[in-house]
């Protein structure tokens, strides 16, 4: 594409579709919001994106701001010039070339955007064929051009036939939008002010507008919680399929769960029903079935089956065995094989955490660290009431409660309730049987 494009994001709309109180856009996809999909896309293409903002601006700015810098956001009147065409009005693009995608569109890619471009027409237009064209504005479509769109609600029965839907995805050069928006009226079913409204326009004054066909997978909205999981699906299988050519190994790779921000480094393994969360970095190791990681980094270990790896973790060169959850926790070179809570904790290499073991962080009011030395060995059904910290080559015995305090090496710690047995106990208890 050679020449510049700017790119205007339609992310003004409630979505009262989706039955929620959260803003359209902001429904999530693999762990990142509808939006960001859309802006990432566009980011690619061209430094000047406008998204068009009404329904709780505020948090949808916020959550852009996140991600991105040099987004321009325009906020419709949406009491006075509601609807697309509305959108539009506040809109200074910087480029002769402007498209208008959808913020309920996160698959589009940039080869979708480029076939428009590619286009020699003054407007170019996205539609689909689709089986089932309800809830759609109709196109009609004669000779190859396209004549006029036709919402839904100001549909005859006899338009309502027609199959051939219009996409919502627009490429104009400037001087048709400069020409036209200001024409825009509200006398419809809606009272509202349409984008569509001007394809009309510009047909009566003998433009031609092009019909490009696109990929329903692409370019079909977002307007339901169904809709939502059909989306994630589909973009569940890129992310899968992106690291499995990058060399990820994933067994039964539709059973795992991927968003946005993970990625990997070297040979990985994951195996089925893994779930990967935020910001996880996975670095030559191997995740076993059904863990869960969420934004944590994982280097030359192996976790799992069945563990949970909570955010702010780093774990290098460490086993992670099965029921084990660690969170905000670094841990290098260390083994923790089963059944074990290791919370706000730094555990240095050649430490052993025997099954039952327990970092008590938590005393109701604040959250307090336990730091473990090399070459520990700490027992089974061991609790470390934090704030703790155990210096090298300890032995903690199982059974013990480590209260708070610092420990010295080469020592064995162990605290016990001495056995008692009362003979004739058992007969006595039961002696009315079992």
């Amino acid at each position: 594409m050679n020449q510049p494009l700017s790119i205007v994001i339609l992310a003004a709309g409630k979505g009262s579709r989706m039955k929620s109180p959260k803003a359209k856009v902001l429904h999530e996809i693999c762990g990142r919001e509808m939006l960001y999909f859309s802006i990432k896309a566009s980011r690619a293409i061209t430094d000047d994106i406008i998204v068009v903002v009404a329904h709780q601006k505020d948090a949808v700015i916020n959550a852009m701001e996140r991600y991105f810098t040099g987004i321009t956001f325009v906020t419709q009147d949406s009491e006075n010039f509601p609807g697309t065409g509305g959108a539009m009005m506040g809109v200074k693009a910087r480029y002769e070339n402007v498209l208008v995608l959808n913020g309920d569109m996160p698959l589009i890619t940039r080869a979708s955007v480029d076939a428009f471009m590619n286009a020699s027409s003054d407007i170019v237009m996205s539609v689909i064929p689709l089986e089932d064209p309800r809830g759609y504005g109709r196109v009609v479509i004669e000779e190859g051009k396209v004549q006029r769109i036709v919402e839904e609600k100001d549909a005859t029965d006899e338009e309502k036939q027609i199959n051939t839907v219009n996409a919502g995805v627009y490429a104009f050069k400037h001087h048709v939008l400069d020409r036209y928006l200001p024409q825009l009226t509200n006398n419809n079913a809606q009272g509202e002010y349409y984008l569509t409204d001007v394809i009309a326009l510009a047909h009566s004054d003998g433009m031609i507008i092009a019909p490009l066909s696109v990929d329903e997978a692409e370019f079909k909205g977002v307007n339901s919680k169904n809709d939502l999981a059909n989306a994630e699906m589909i973009m569940m299988d890129r992310l899968r399929r992106e690291w499995m050519e990058k060399g990820v190994v994933m067994q039964l790779p539709h059973t795992i769960y991927l968003e946005e921000g993970v990625t990997f480094e070297g040979e990985c393994i994951l195996e089925n029903g893994v779930r990967l969360c935020g910001s996880t970095l996975i670095a030559d190791s191997h995740i076993k079935a059904h863990s869960v990681i969420e934004e944590s980094t994982i280097r030359n270990s192996d976790i799992g089956p069945l563990a949970h790896i909570r955010p702010q973790s780093l774990i290098a060169e460490t086993h992670i065995g099965n029921f084990v959850e660690v969170k905000k926790s670094t841990l290098t070179g260390v083994k923790a094989g089963h059944l074990s809570y290791l919370g706000d904790a730094l555990i240095d290499e050649g430490t052993n955490i025997g099954a039952g073991t327990i970092t008590c962080n938590y005393d109701g009011k604040k959250k307090y660290r336990t730091i473990i030395g090399k070459n520990v060995f700490v027992g089974s059904d061991t609790q470390l009431v934090a704030p703790v910290d155990i210096a090298d080559n300890v032995i903690i015995a199982a059974g013990t409660t480590v209260t708070s305090g610092s420990y010295e090496g080469d020592i064995l710690i162990i605290s016990r309730t001495p056995v008692r047995k009362l003979a004739g106990f058992f007969t006595k208890f039961f002696a009315k049987g079992l």
